[in-house]
């Protein structure tokens, strides 16, 4: 953070000296200052990986809400900007498991984003997305409301999770990888899911060919979020010693994408995004970084209830 200061004071320092400089003088300055701007935005932008984790791989599960055909596609329009971000920033993403929608979309998919801060950028997306269109399934051409959510996690490393799963609390069921069709569909049973009897949790894994690999895969995968529930139940917990509710999750209604009226807004940051289309292929940047700082700054209201 000290180094953050004292580079915004040198780039203000320059933008003081450009104002009373020679022209011959302010090309020069004027470089200098944007080199060093350009730092102290990556600087400031590292002070907002404020949570845990930061640097892992992000596990992002979608998931349909009620609303049938046009709830699935909104899950499955999701699914591909996640994925078009990733392509973009040249991130790897494995698919664990995907279930189609009837006639469009996803009922859910389940993928991991690996990359440079792959969690930390993506942790903001985490709680309900809001679709808000015409749908194109309405023979009436009216307008529809759907819902998704989206749950983040971070790939702990394993030796942090000490998690026993006893063999008597799973199910285990095998299926045929879904695919795209020609020589890369699995024709044997070979993808794996396991449901953790006593939360219904159900995890499954299609990433390789191989039913034993997919099946650690998942083991790996289930034991995560078991362990993430019981971080956020320590978060609840700590929140309520501060005397704070916290909103269900579900409920927290994050971001709504109103194609008819071309705009996305965050309702967390209030930033609005006329350009829908290219945020839904991929281009999150801007509200990411904005998801960031109000995270930030949450995170650092708290810790100064704590201290009081």
């Amino acid at each position: 953070m000290d180094g953050y200061r004292t580079l915004q004071s040198d780039a203000d320092g320059l933008g003081e000296m450009l104002e009373i400089a020679s022209p011959e003088e302010r090309e020069m300055l004027a470089e200098e200052q944007a080199s060093i701007q350009t730092r102290v935005d990556d600087l400031y932008r590292e002070t907002l990986f404020t949570m845990k984790h930061a640097d892992a791989p992000a596990i992002v599960r979608v998931k349909s809400g009620a609303g049938g055909t046009e709830s699935q596609d909104w899950a499955g329009m999701l699914t591909r900007m996640f994925m078009r971000w990733a392509e973009r920033r040249g991130y790897r993403v494995d698919l664990l498991d995907q279930q189609d929608g009837e006639q469009a979309g996803v009922l859910s998919a389940e993928f991991i984003i690996r990359g440079e801060k792959a969690y930390g950028m993506l942790a903001p997306e985490h709680g309900v997305h809001r679709l808000v269109r015409v749908s194109p399934f309405d023979s009436n051409n009216r307008r529809h409301t759907s819902f998704a959510s989206v749950d983040v996690v971070p790939e702990v490393p394993e030796e942090e999770i000490n998690i026993h799963i006893p063999d008597s609390d799973l199910r285990r069921d095998v299926f045929r990888s879904q695919g795209a069709g020609g020589q890369g569909v699995n024709t044997t049973d070979s993808a794996v899911r396991l449901t953790h009897l006593p939360t219904g949790i159900a995890v499954a894994s299609q990433v390789t060919r191989s039913q034993i690999k997919n099946h650690e895969i998942a083991l790996q995968i289930l034991k995560q979020r078991l362990y993430d529930i019981e971080m956020r139940k320590r978060e609840e917990e700590e929140a309520k010693a501060r005397g704070e509710q916290k909103k269900i999750e579900w409920g927290s209604q994050i971001r709504s994408y109103v194609l008819d009226k071309q705009y996305v807004k965050d309702h967390r940051t209030g930033l609005m995004k006329h350009n829908p289309d290219d945020v839904l292929d991929g281009d999150l940047d801007d509200l990411m970084w904005a998801g960031l700082e109000w995270m930030a700054g949450k995170r650092a209201a708290e810790d100064a209830g704590d201290d009081e």
